[in-house]
């Protein structure tokens, strides 16, 4: 699970009926982040301050939220939660929290009119603290309820996710968890999975594949959030996400297309020390292991 890594929370908020929701995962106070995107079609908030170039390193809280671009309205009520519990980048004006949000296209899944707002943004964070440190507890619903382990599945960001799109007939995609351990070390993925293609397999033909139209207007996406204990720099993060791309090549096919808008954001949420490579490895075999929990479930 992701919150194998201590000090990361996770929340979801589910709207069953509307076949979308919001998944808000909580950074520990100083956790440097970075990321990266790939594919054509892109959802995003605050990406552009992920690079290492930029001058904010630290991330509060990412969102991973369905609802296309109206999605993004999750990150207001984020941004509220995060304020009023003392979270952000200090400042003459006092704090201003940091959240990077991403989206999936769902909605030719349910009810294209409902799309998470603010309010979903704000019960996700609460769900989220509501966690038990260091336990993988989260409370789930429309406005929080009850803890147990991490959900997975049809859940949050992942309500109407869907995948295998490629022979035209999708099937369900989801919220998927894993985590790599060495010693001390851990490296976590929590992937949405919303993507075009369909599991990894050489032996599939190809002859039979509806290759995406862009002029369709049909769009996929499979974005995560990628964390580990490990102390690493900026730059690091940047390439512990570029990693975590390849798990996603890994288990989807295609991937990275032009109706697909990858995100994924790697954050450094500790202080053990470890080899960069090995940390991005772990990264990649999470990222993998997470998808497939789902394309195999």
């Amino acid at each position: 699970m992701l919150t194998d890594v201590p000090g990361v929370r996770v929340g979801h908020v589910t709207d069953a009926a509307g076949r979308t929701g919001v998944t808000a995962v909580l950074l520990p106070a100083g956790s440097i982040a970075s990321g990266e995107v790939r594919g054509g079609a892109p959802g995003t908030r605050e990406f552009d301050l992920l690079a290492p170039e930029r001058a904010v390193g630290r991330v509060d809280a990412v969102l991973l939220c369905g609802g296309s671009a109206f999605g993004l309205a999750a990150c207001d009520g984020a941004l509220r939660w995060c304020e009023e519990h003392g979270r952000g980048v200090a400042t003459p004006g006092g704090r201003v929290p940091i959240v990077v949000g991403a989206v999936i296209f769902d909605l030719a899944e349910g009810d294209p009119s409902a799309r998470p707002d603010a309010d979903a943004g704000y019960a996700a964070c609460a769900a989220a603290a509501c966690a038990p440190a260091g336990t993988g507890a989260v409370a789930t619903g429309r406005v929080g309820g009850g803890t147990g382990a991490v959900a997975t599945g049809r859940v949050g960001g992942g309500t109407g996710a869907t995948v295998g799109h490629l022979r035209g007939a999708p099937r369900p995609g989801g919220v998927g968890c894993a985590a790599q351990h060495a010693g001390e070390l851990v490296v976590a993925a929590l992937m949405v999975v919303n993507a075009f293609g369909d599991r990894y397999d050489l032996a599939r033909e190809l002859d039979d594949v509806r290759w995406p139209d862009v002029t369709a207007g049909t769009m996929h996406t499979t974005i995560g959030v990628v964390a580990t204990n490990a102390r690493l720099e900026k730059t690091g993060c940047l390439l512990v996400a570029e990693t975590a791309h390849h798990g996603i090549a890994r288990a989807i096919e295609p991937s990275h297309t032009l109706v697909d808008g990858d995100a994924i954001v790697a954050a450094s949420c500790g202080s053990v020390q470890a080899p960069l490579e090995q940390v991005r490895t772990l990264a990649g075999r999470a990222v993998t292991t997470a998808i497939l929990s789902v394309l195999d479930g």
